[in-house]
């Protein structure tokens, strides 16, 4: 009786699809419920053709085309995909080839390339209306070698001697002494500039690891006293600087964190690897930016891919475990199709749109969605409940709500029984509308076949629809008898 119910309920949930119906309390739009797509402008989408004047598509290292009217082209897919804000590369004139941003040549004025201070101001605008934050990456370390101010005389103590940053461009750039008053000044001042002209909603201080916590400390005192609800977020160059070690007390509200996602691709890259050890290295420390790809490292697509791992799959754990964990999660352009690239030349290629899974796209319809609806998803306390091999239950709670988060990283089905729970709870998937109710041993056994995952809100048990039940048993029987009726007159007019 139990297994024919069982198959009932499956019929139940196939017929009515897998609805999101409880609803939430609405809270300010905080980064910690943000969802940010990080977008490099020259490589994501070329929208007006008419400012390619340097572009050479047969160079990698030259401008490919992108422009803000290519962003502003794919604003319905940002809200589509769930995203809440856009961090874009640095939009201001740069040296020839500067397609990155890195080579500033003047602090005051849009690259050609790109297009127009209108253009900007109305990405910002056709965002807002959509309910999406702009956020613009801003360099405050260095200048181009052929910027005005590294020929001027009366500017020679603006500049430090200190060695270039060993990167693909650093050795057009010199370094700005950010301990002088003046150069501090020209800074804040183009900063200020750019967020009264575009009406941004924050900044993206490019290598901030590398730049002085006297400084930091007096920027974003600058900036939150232009607008103190704006978003500062820290760009962090040292790929190998740990957690720990990220500055403190500088006023930048979320950092990258290179250390964080080194733990998220290792244990993802392929099945086998225990969830909780992403845990470990989240643990005691402020989550900042959760991330897996960026323009200069390889692409996780291409990583996991070459252990054999499904896209579909993996990018499925993946986003589960960035979205419903602590953090900002933050996408690098092209994650979402997904697209591959080892080398810094293939990471940064034009977007391609074409080659995307319409059933990657609807999972991340569906977690972003998720993160919305609840609230502790991004503000909830967070601990690790439990582990069984390569499996791990994650529990978040927030203002009277309790969701508990499963992931099975590994090749074989894992369940692992939780104990917290009221009796009289039950568990309801949102992902594969799996429902957990209490055992005869007073637990909470939840199981997930391989290489999958489950989010669950703890919700009251209202027990089976057996009103409901009941209609579907009838029309079943209603289905089998025609079949049976029909089975007979068919046979009787062979005869």
């Amino acid at each position: 009786m139990k297994k024919i119910i069982g198959l009932l309920l499956g019929m139940v949930v196939l017929s009515i699809g897998s609805p999101i119906s409880i609803s939430a309390d609405k809270v300010d739009r905080e980064l910690d419920g943000d969802i940010i797509y990080s977008i490099l402008v020259d490589r994501y989408n070329n929208g007006d053709a008419d400012n390619d004047e340097q572009v050479r598509r047969e160079d990698p290292h030259a401008y490919q085309g992108g422009d803000i009217q290519g962003i502003i082209d794919k604003l319905d897919t940002y809200e589509e995909l769930g995203y809440t804000t856009l961090v874009l590369s640095p939009l201001m004139e740069n040296a020839p080839d500067g397609y990155h941003g890195y080579w500033v040549e003047d602090f005051y004025a849009v690259d050609s390339q790109f297009g127009t201070m209108e253009d900007i101001q109305k990405l910002v605008s056709e965002a807002h209306e959509r309910d999406i934050k702009v956020v613009m990456e801003y360099v405050t370390n260095y200048v181009a070698t052929s910027h005005p101010l590294v020929e001027d005389p009366e500017k020679q103590d603006w500049i430090k001697d200190d060695q270039a940053p060993d990167t693909p461009w650093g050795d057009n750039v010199v370094s700005l002494n950010q301990e002088n008053p003046k150069v501090e000044e020209m800074l804040i001042d183009a900063a200020s500039f750019w967020v009264n002209e575009t009406g941004i909603d924050g900044l993206k201080l490019h290598a901030a690891d590398q730049a002085s916590q006297n400084f930091l400390e007096k920027f974003t005192k600058a900036m939150k006293e232009i607008d103190e609800n704006m978003y500062l977020l820290g760009d962090v160059l040292n790929n190998d600087i740990a957690t720990a070690d990220l500055p403190q007390g500088t006023g930048i509200q979320k950092w990258d964190d290179p250390s964080l996602r080194a733990a998220i691709v290792s244990t993802f890259s392929e099945p086998g690897n225990a969830v909780d050890d992403i845990y470990e290295q989240q643990e005691g420390s402020d989550i900042g930016l959760v991330y897996v790809d960026d323009q200069s490292t390889k692409r996780f697509t291409q990583v996991f891919s070459e252990n054999g791992r499904n896209a579909l799959t993996t990018w499925s754990l993946v986003l589960t475990y960035m979205y419903m964990t602590p953090g900002t999660p933050s996408l690098f352009q092209g994650s979402e199709l997904p697209m591959y690239g080892s080398s810094t030349e293939e990471v940064q290629e034009m977007v391609k749109f074409n080659s995307g899974d319409p059933d990657l796209t609807e999972f991340h319809n569906r977690i972003s969605s998720l993160k919305k609806q609840f609230p502790v998803f991004s503000h909830g306390d967070f601990e690790l409940v439990g582990s069984s091999g390569a499996m791990s239950i994650f529990k978040r709670s927030y203002d009277n709500q309790t969701a508990y988060i499963a992931i099975n990283n590994g090749e074989e089905t894992e369940a692992i029984t939780l104990t917290d729970i009221n009796q009289d709870k039950q568990l309801r998937g949102y992902l594969h509308d799996d429902t957990v109710r209490v055992g005869d041993d007073g637990g909470f056994k939840v199981g997930l076949s391989r290489e999958s995952a489950e989010v669950y809100i703890v919700q009251e048990d209202t027990g089976y629809n057996w009103l409901f039940i009941g209609f579907v048993v009838a029309v079943f029987i209603v289905f089998i008898v025609g079949i049976v009726i029909l089975s007979r007159k068919q046979k009787r007019k062979s005869v």
